[in-house]
């Protein structure tokens, strides 16, 4: 089943007098349950590609669609509340909130769908545990190693049970030993919950867990292989 489906999507951003073209007539289909490494150099579109891939923009030309949803036919609410429901976000740089627990990071994404407080509570407790965090849940993110924090960071993309984690950098400010760490509990996720894993990444020890990786270069996919 194709979960994600682009094609001939073209993104321009308009810059002074000149137009740049992030992405030019890129198709990509991803099934339900892959694990999708997109790799390629600086310039050549992933930052694009994982926006209009976790429904954060919209193309210019094409189409872009979301278990059949066309991103260009929903209001600015309803991509939100799409996001919100079906995509999981993972950041190099974590993106937690310092003042806030592990446990109050990852209630926030329940937060914003309107879950009852006892339900966030209990979930993020449990999520927390399900990372190897059990014990952690009282602690902010500075009191947290790296490896610690992209645990939070996973934890609370699985907040609201989304098909899709999309993973930016996920290995990035982290040691090889705690990145291959990291790397293990998302494929178990993937494998044990059936979740639509996509990893943006320069990593090929991330790309190694992919069962496809795609490669981009001047916004269009030049390359897409099979892992064994």
């Amino acid at each position: 089943m194709q979960l994600l489906d682009l094609k001939d999507v073209v993104k321009d951003y308009p810059l002074g007098q000149t137009v740049v073209h992030a992405l030019r007539g890129l198709d990509l289909a991803i099934e339900k349950g892959e694990i999708v490494a997109i790799m390629g150099p600086s310039g050549s579109g992933k930052s694009t590609l994982m926006h209009l891939l976790g429904a954060l923009d919209t193309p210019t030309k094409g189409t872009a669609s979301l278990e059949g949803h066309n991103l260009k036919e929903l209001s600015e609410d309803e991509l939100v509340t799409l996001r919100g429901r079906k995509v999981g976000f993972v950041f190099q740089t974590f993106n937690l909130i310092q003042a806030l627990t592990a446990q109050q990071n990852v209630e926030l994404p329940m937060i914003f769908l309107g879950a009852r407080k006892s339900a966030r509570a209990e979930r993020a407790r449990a999520l927390l545990e399900k990372v190897g965090l059990g014990e952690r849940v009282a602690h902010r993110p500075n009191e947290l190693s790296g490896g610690e924090r992209q645990r939070v960071a996973i934890a609370r993309a699985l907040a609201n049970d989304p098909e899709i984690i999309l993973a930016d950098e996920p290995t990035g400010n982290l040691d090889s030993e705690t990145g291959a760490t990291i790397l293990e509990l998302l494929k178990k996720l993937s494998i044990d919950e059936g979740k639509t894993m996509i990893l943006i990444t320069h990593d090929p020890d991330a790309a190694a867990i992919a069962s496809r990786i795609v490669r981009l270069r001047d916004g269009r996919v030049v390359q897409g292989v099979r892992n064994a």
